[in-house]
């Protein structure tokens, strides 16, 4: 049986030249970066040039590349950093955020009694930027935390437009961009955004590392204290072959983007085209304009065929999700959908289906064929 991977929105197949850039370093450069013999020396030297290496595709500056685990500890430290050290009072941010944000939200809310607004979302699940701009109208030291690409639906944030907004009221700009590095084109200079986030194993890299942007100056504090690596600001010995990869993996990513990113969005016009034709009935949520690699789909299917249906395709050899592989195993539905969808279309079979490079149109076919059996 063939299987079918169509889940790169939870995580992503490591390229190969990925895989052997950090098997060279954990075999040669296994020393301590922070060791002041060779062995130390040289894996610092790997770890500082794969920080150049990121800040040249994002248009920054290297020292404002620190390294972490992934995007849930640079949301937490950035938002926790911004309530504790620069003494924000409010956080706006919106209801269809990660977890990572959200949660981490109602901590500082419950511990520091900060103020927390939701900004609103148009039905196609875009934000309400106007609704955004009313709310910063009110003079607060305040924080914007909002995702650039929407990981269950692929919907697009302006980040460009809200970091004019946010300027604009002189709020702080956070972005979870863990969807789109790696992914599309992020320009740190045109674009006025504080701090964002990526995570390694979203763009083809490996899992358990990442990396924030914090803007010089920011005036940040660690979340995590013990010795002086990432300048003070991310205590931890830094994995330099898991740094490394990830360097690798965004560049090869970057090297790639326009042929890849063109190849991606041929497959989903033709699984748009396939539902067409197979399921007329069927709905995109949001709008088929939306970030090129993610579809969510509801089917045309009676209600009592949604718990099953993941497990049916699974059987099949078919791996797609109905939304955040965060909570794929509670049985609640997405918070994501649930402020887009009416209660009806919620009961609904839907299908977040995510492509990358690796996929082919025959496994579109797959997955079109294994619906018509369930």
């Amino acid at each position: 049986m063939k299987k079918v991977y169509l889940d790169n929105a939870s995580t992503t197949a490591i390229r190969p030249e990925v895989i052997q850039e950090m098997t060279k370093i954990m075999m040669d450069d296994f020393g301590n970066p922070s060791s002041t013999h060779s062995f130390g020396r040289n894996a610092k030297t790997i770890i500082e040039l794969s920080r150049k290496n990121i800040a040249k595709y994002l248009n920054c500056s290297a020292q404002e590349i620190i390294f972490t685990s992934g995007g849930t500890e640079g949301n937490n430290w950035i938002l926790r950093s911004a309530v504790e050290d620069l003494k924000v009072q409010r956080i706006i941010t919106s209801k269809i955020e990660h977890h990572a944000v959200l949660y981490t939200v109602l901590a500082l809310q419950s511990d520091y009694h900060i103020e927390v607004d939701y900004v609103n979302i148009n039905p196609d699940g875009s934000v309400d930027l106007t609704h955004l701009s009313h709310l910063l109208s009110e003079e607060k030291k305040t924080i914007v935390s909002l995702m650039h690409v929407n990981n269950e639906t692929g919907t697009i944030l302006d980040i460009e437009r809200v970091s004019v907004i946010c300027k604009q009221y002189n709020a702080l700009f956070h972005s979870d961009t863990v969807q789109s590095v790696g992914k599309t084109e992020i320009d740190l200079q045109k674009n006025n955004v504080d701090f964002i986030v990526a995570s390694a194993h979203k763009f083809h890299g490996p899992k358990g590392v990442g990396f924030a942007f914090v803007r010089k100056n920011s005036g940040l504090q660690p979340l995590l204290f013990g010795g002086e690596q990432e300048k003070g600001l991310r205590a931890g010995t830094e994995a330099a072959h898991q740094i490394s990869g990830m360097a690798k993996a965004l560049s090869v990513s970057y090297e790639n983007l326009e042929a890849e990113r063109e190849y991606i969005s041929g497959l989903k016009i033709y699984l748009i085209n396939q539902f067409e034709i197979h399921f007329p009935n069927f709905r995109i949520v949001g709008n088929r304009e939306d970030f090129y690699n993610i579809i969510n789909v509801i089917l045309p299917f009676s209600q009592d065929k949604t718990s099953m249906l993941l497990f049916n395709l699974d059987m099949r050899g078919i791996a797609v999700s109905r939304g955040s592989a965060c909570q794929s195993g509670s049985i609640k539905p997405s918070h994501v959908l649930k402020e887009i969808f009416s209660e009806t279309d919620l009961k609904l079979p839907n299908l977040r289906i995510s492509f990358s490079h690796y996929n082919t149109k025959e496994d579109i076919d797959l997955l079109i064929e294994s619906l018509k059996t369930i």
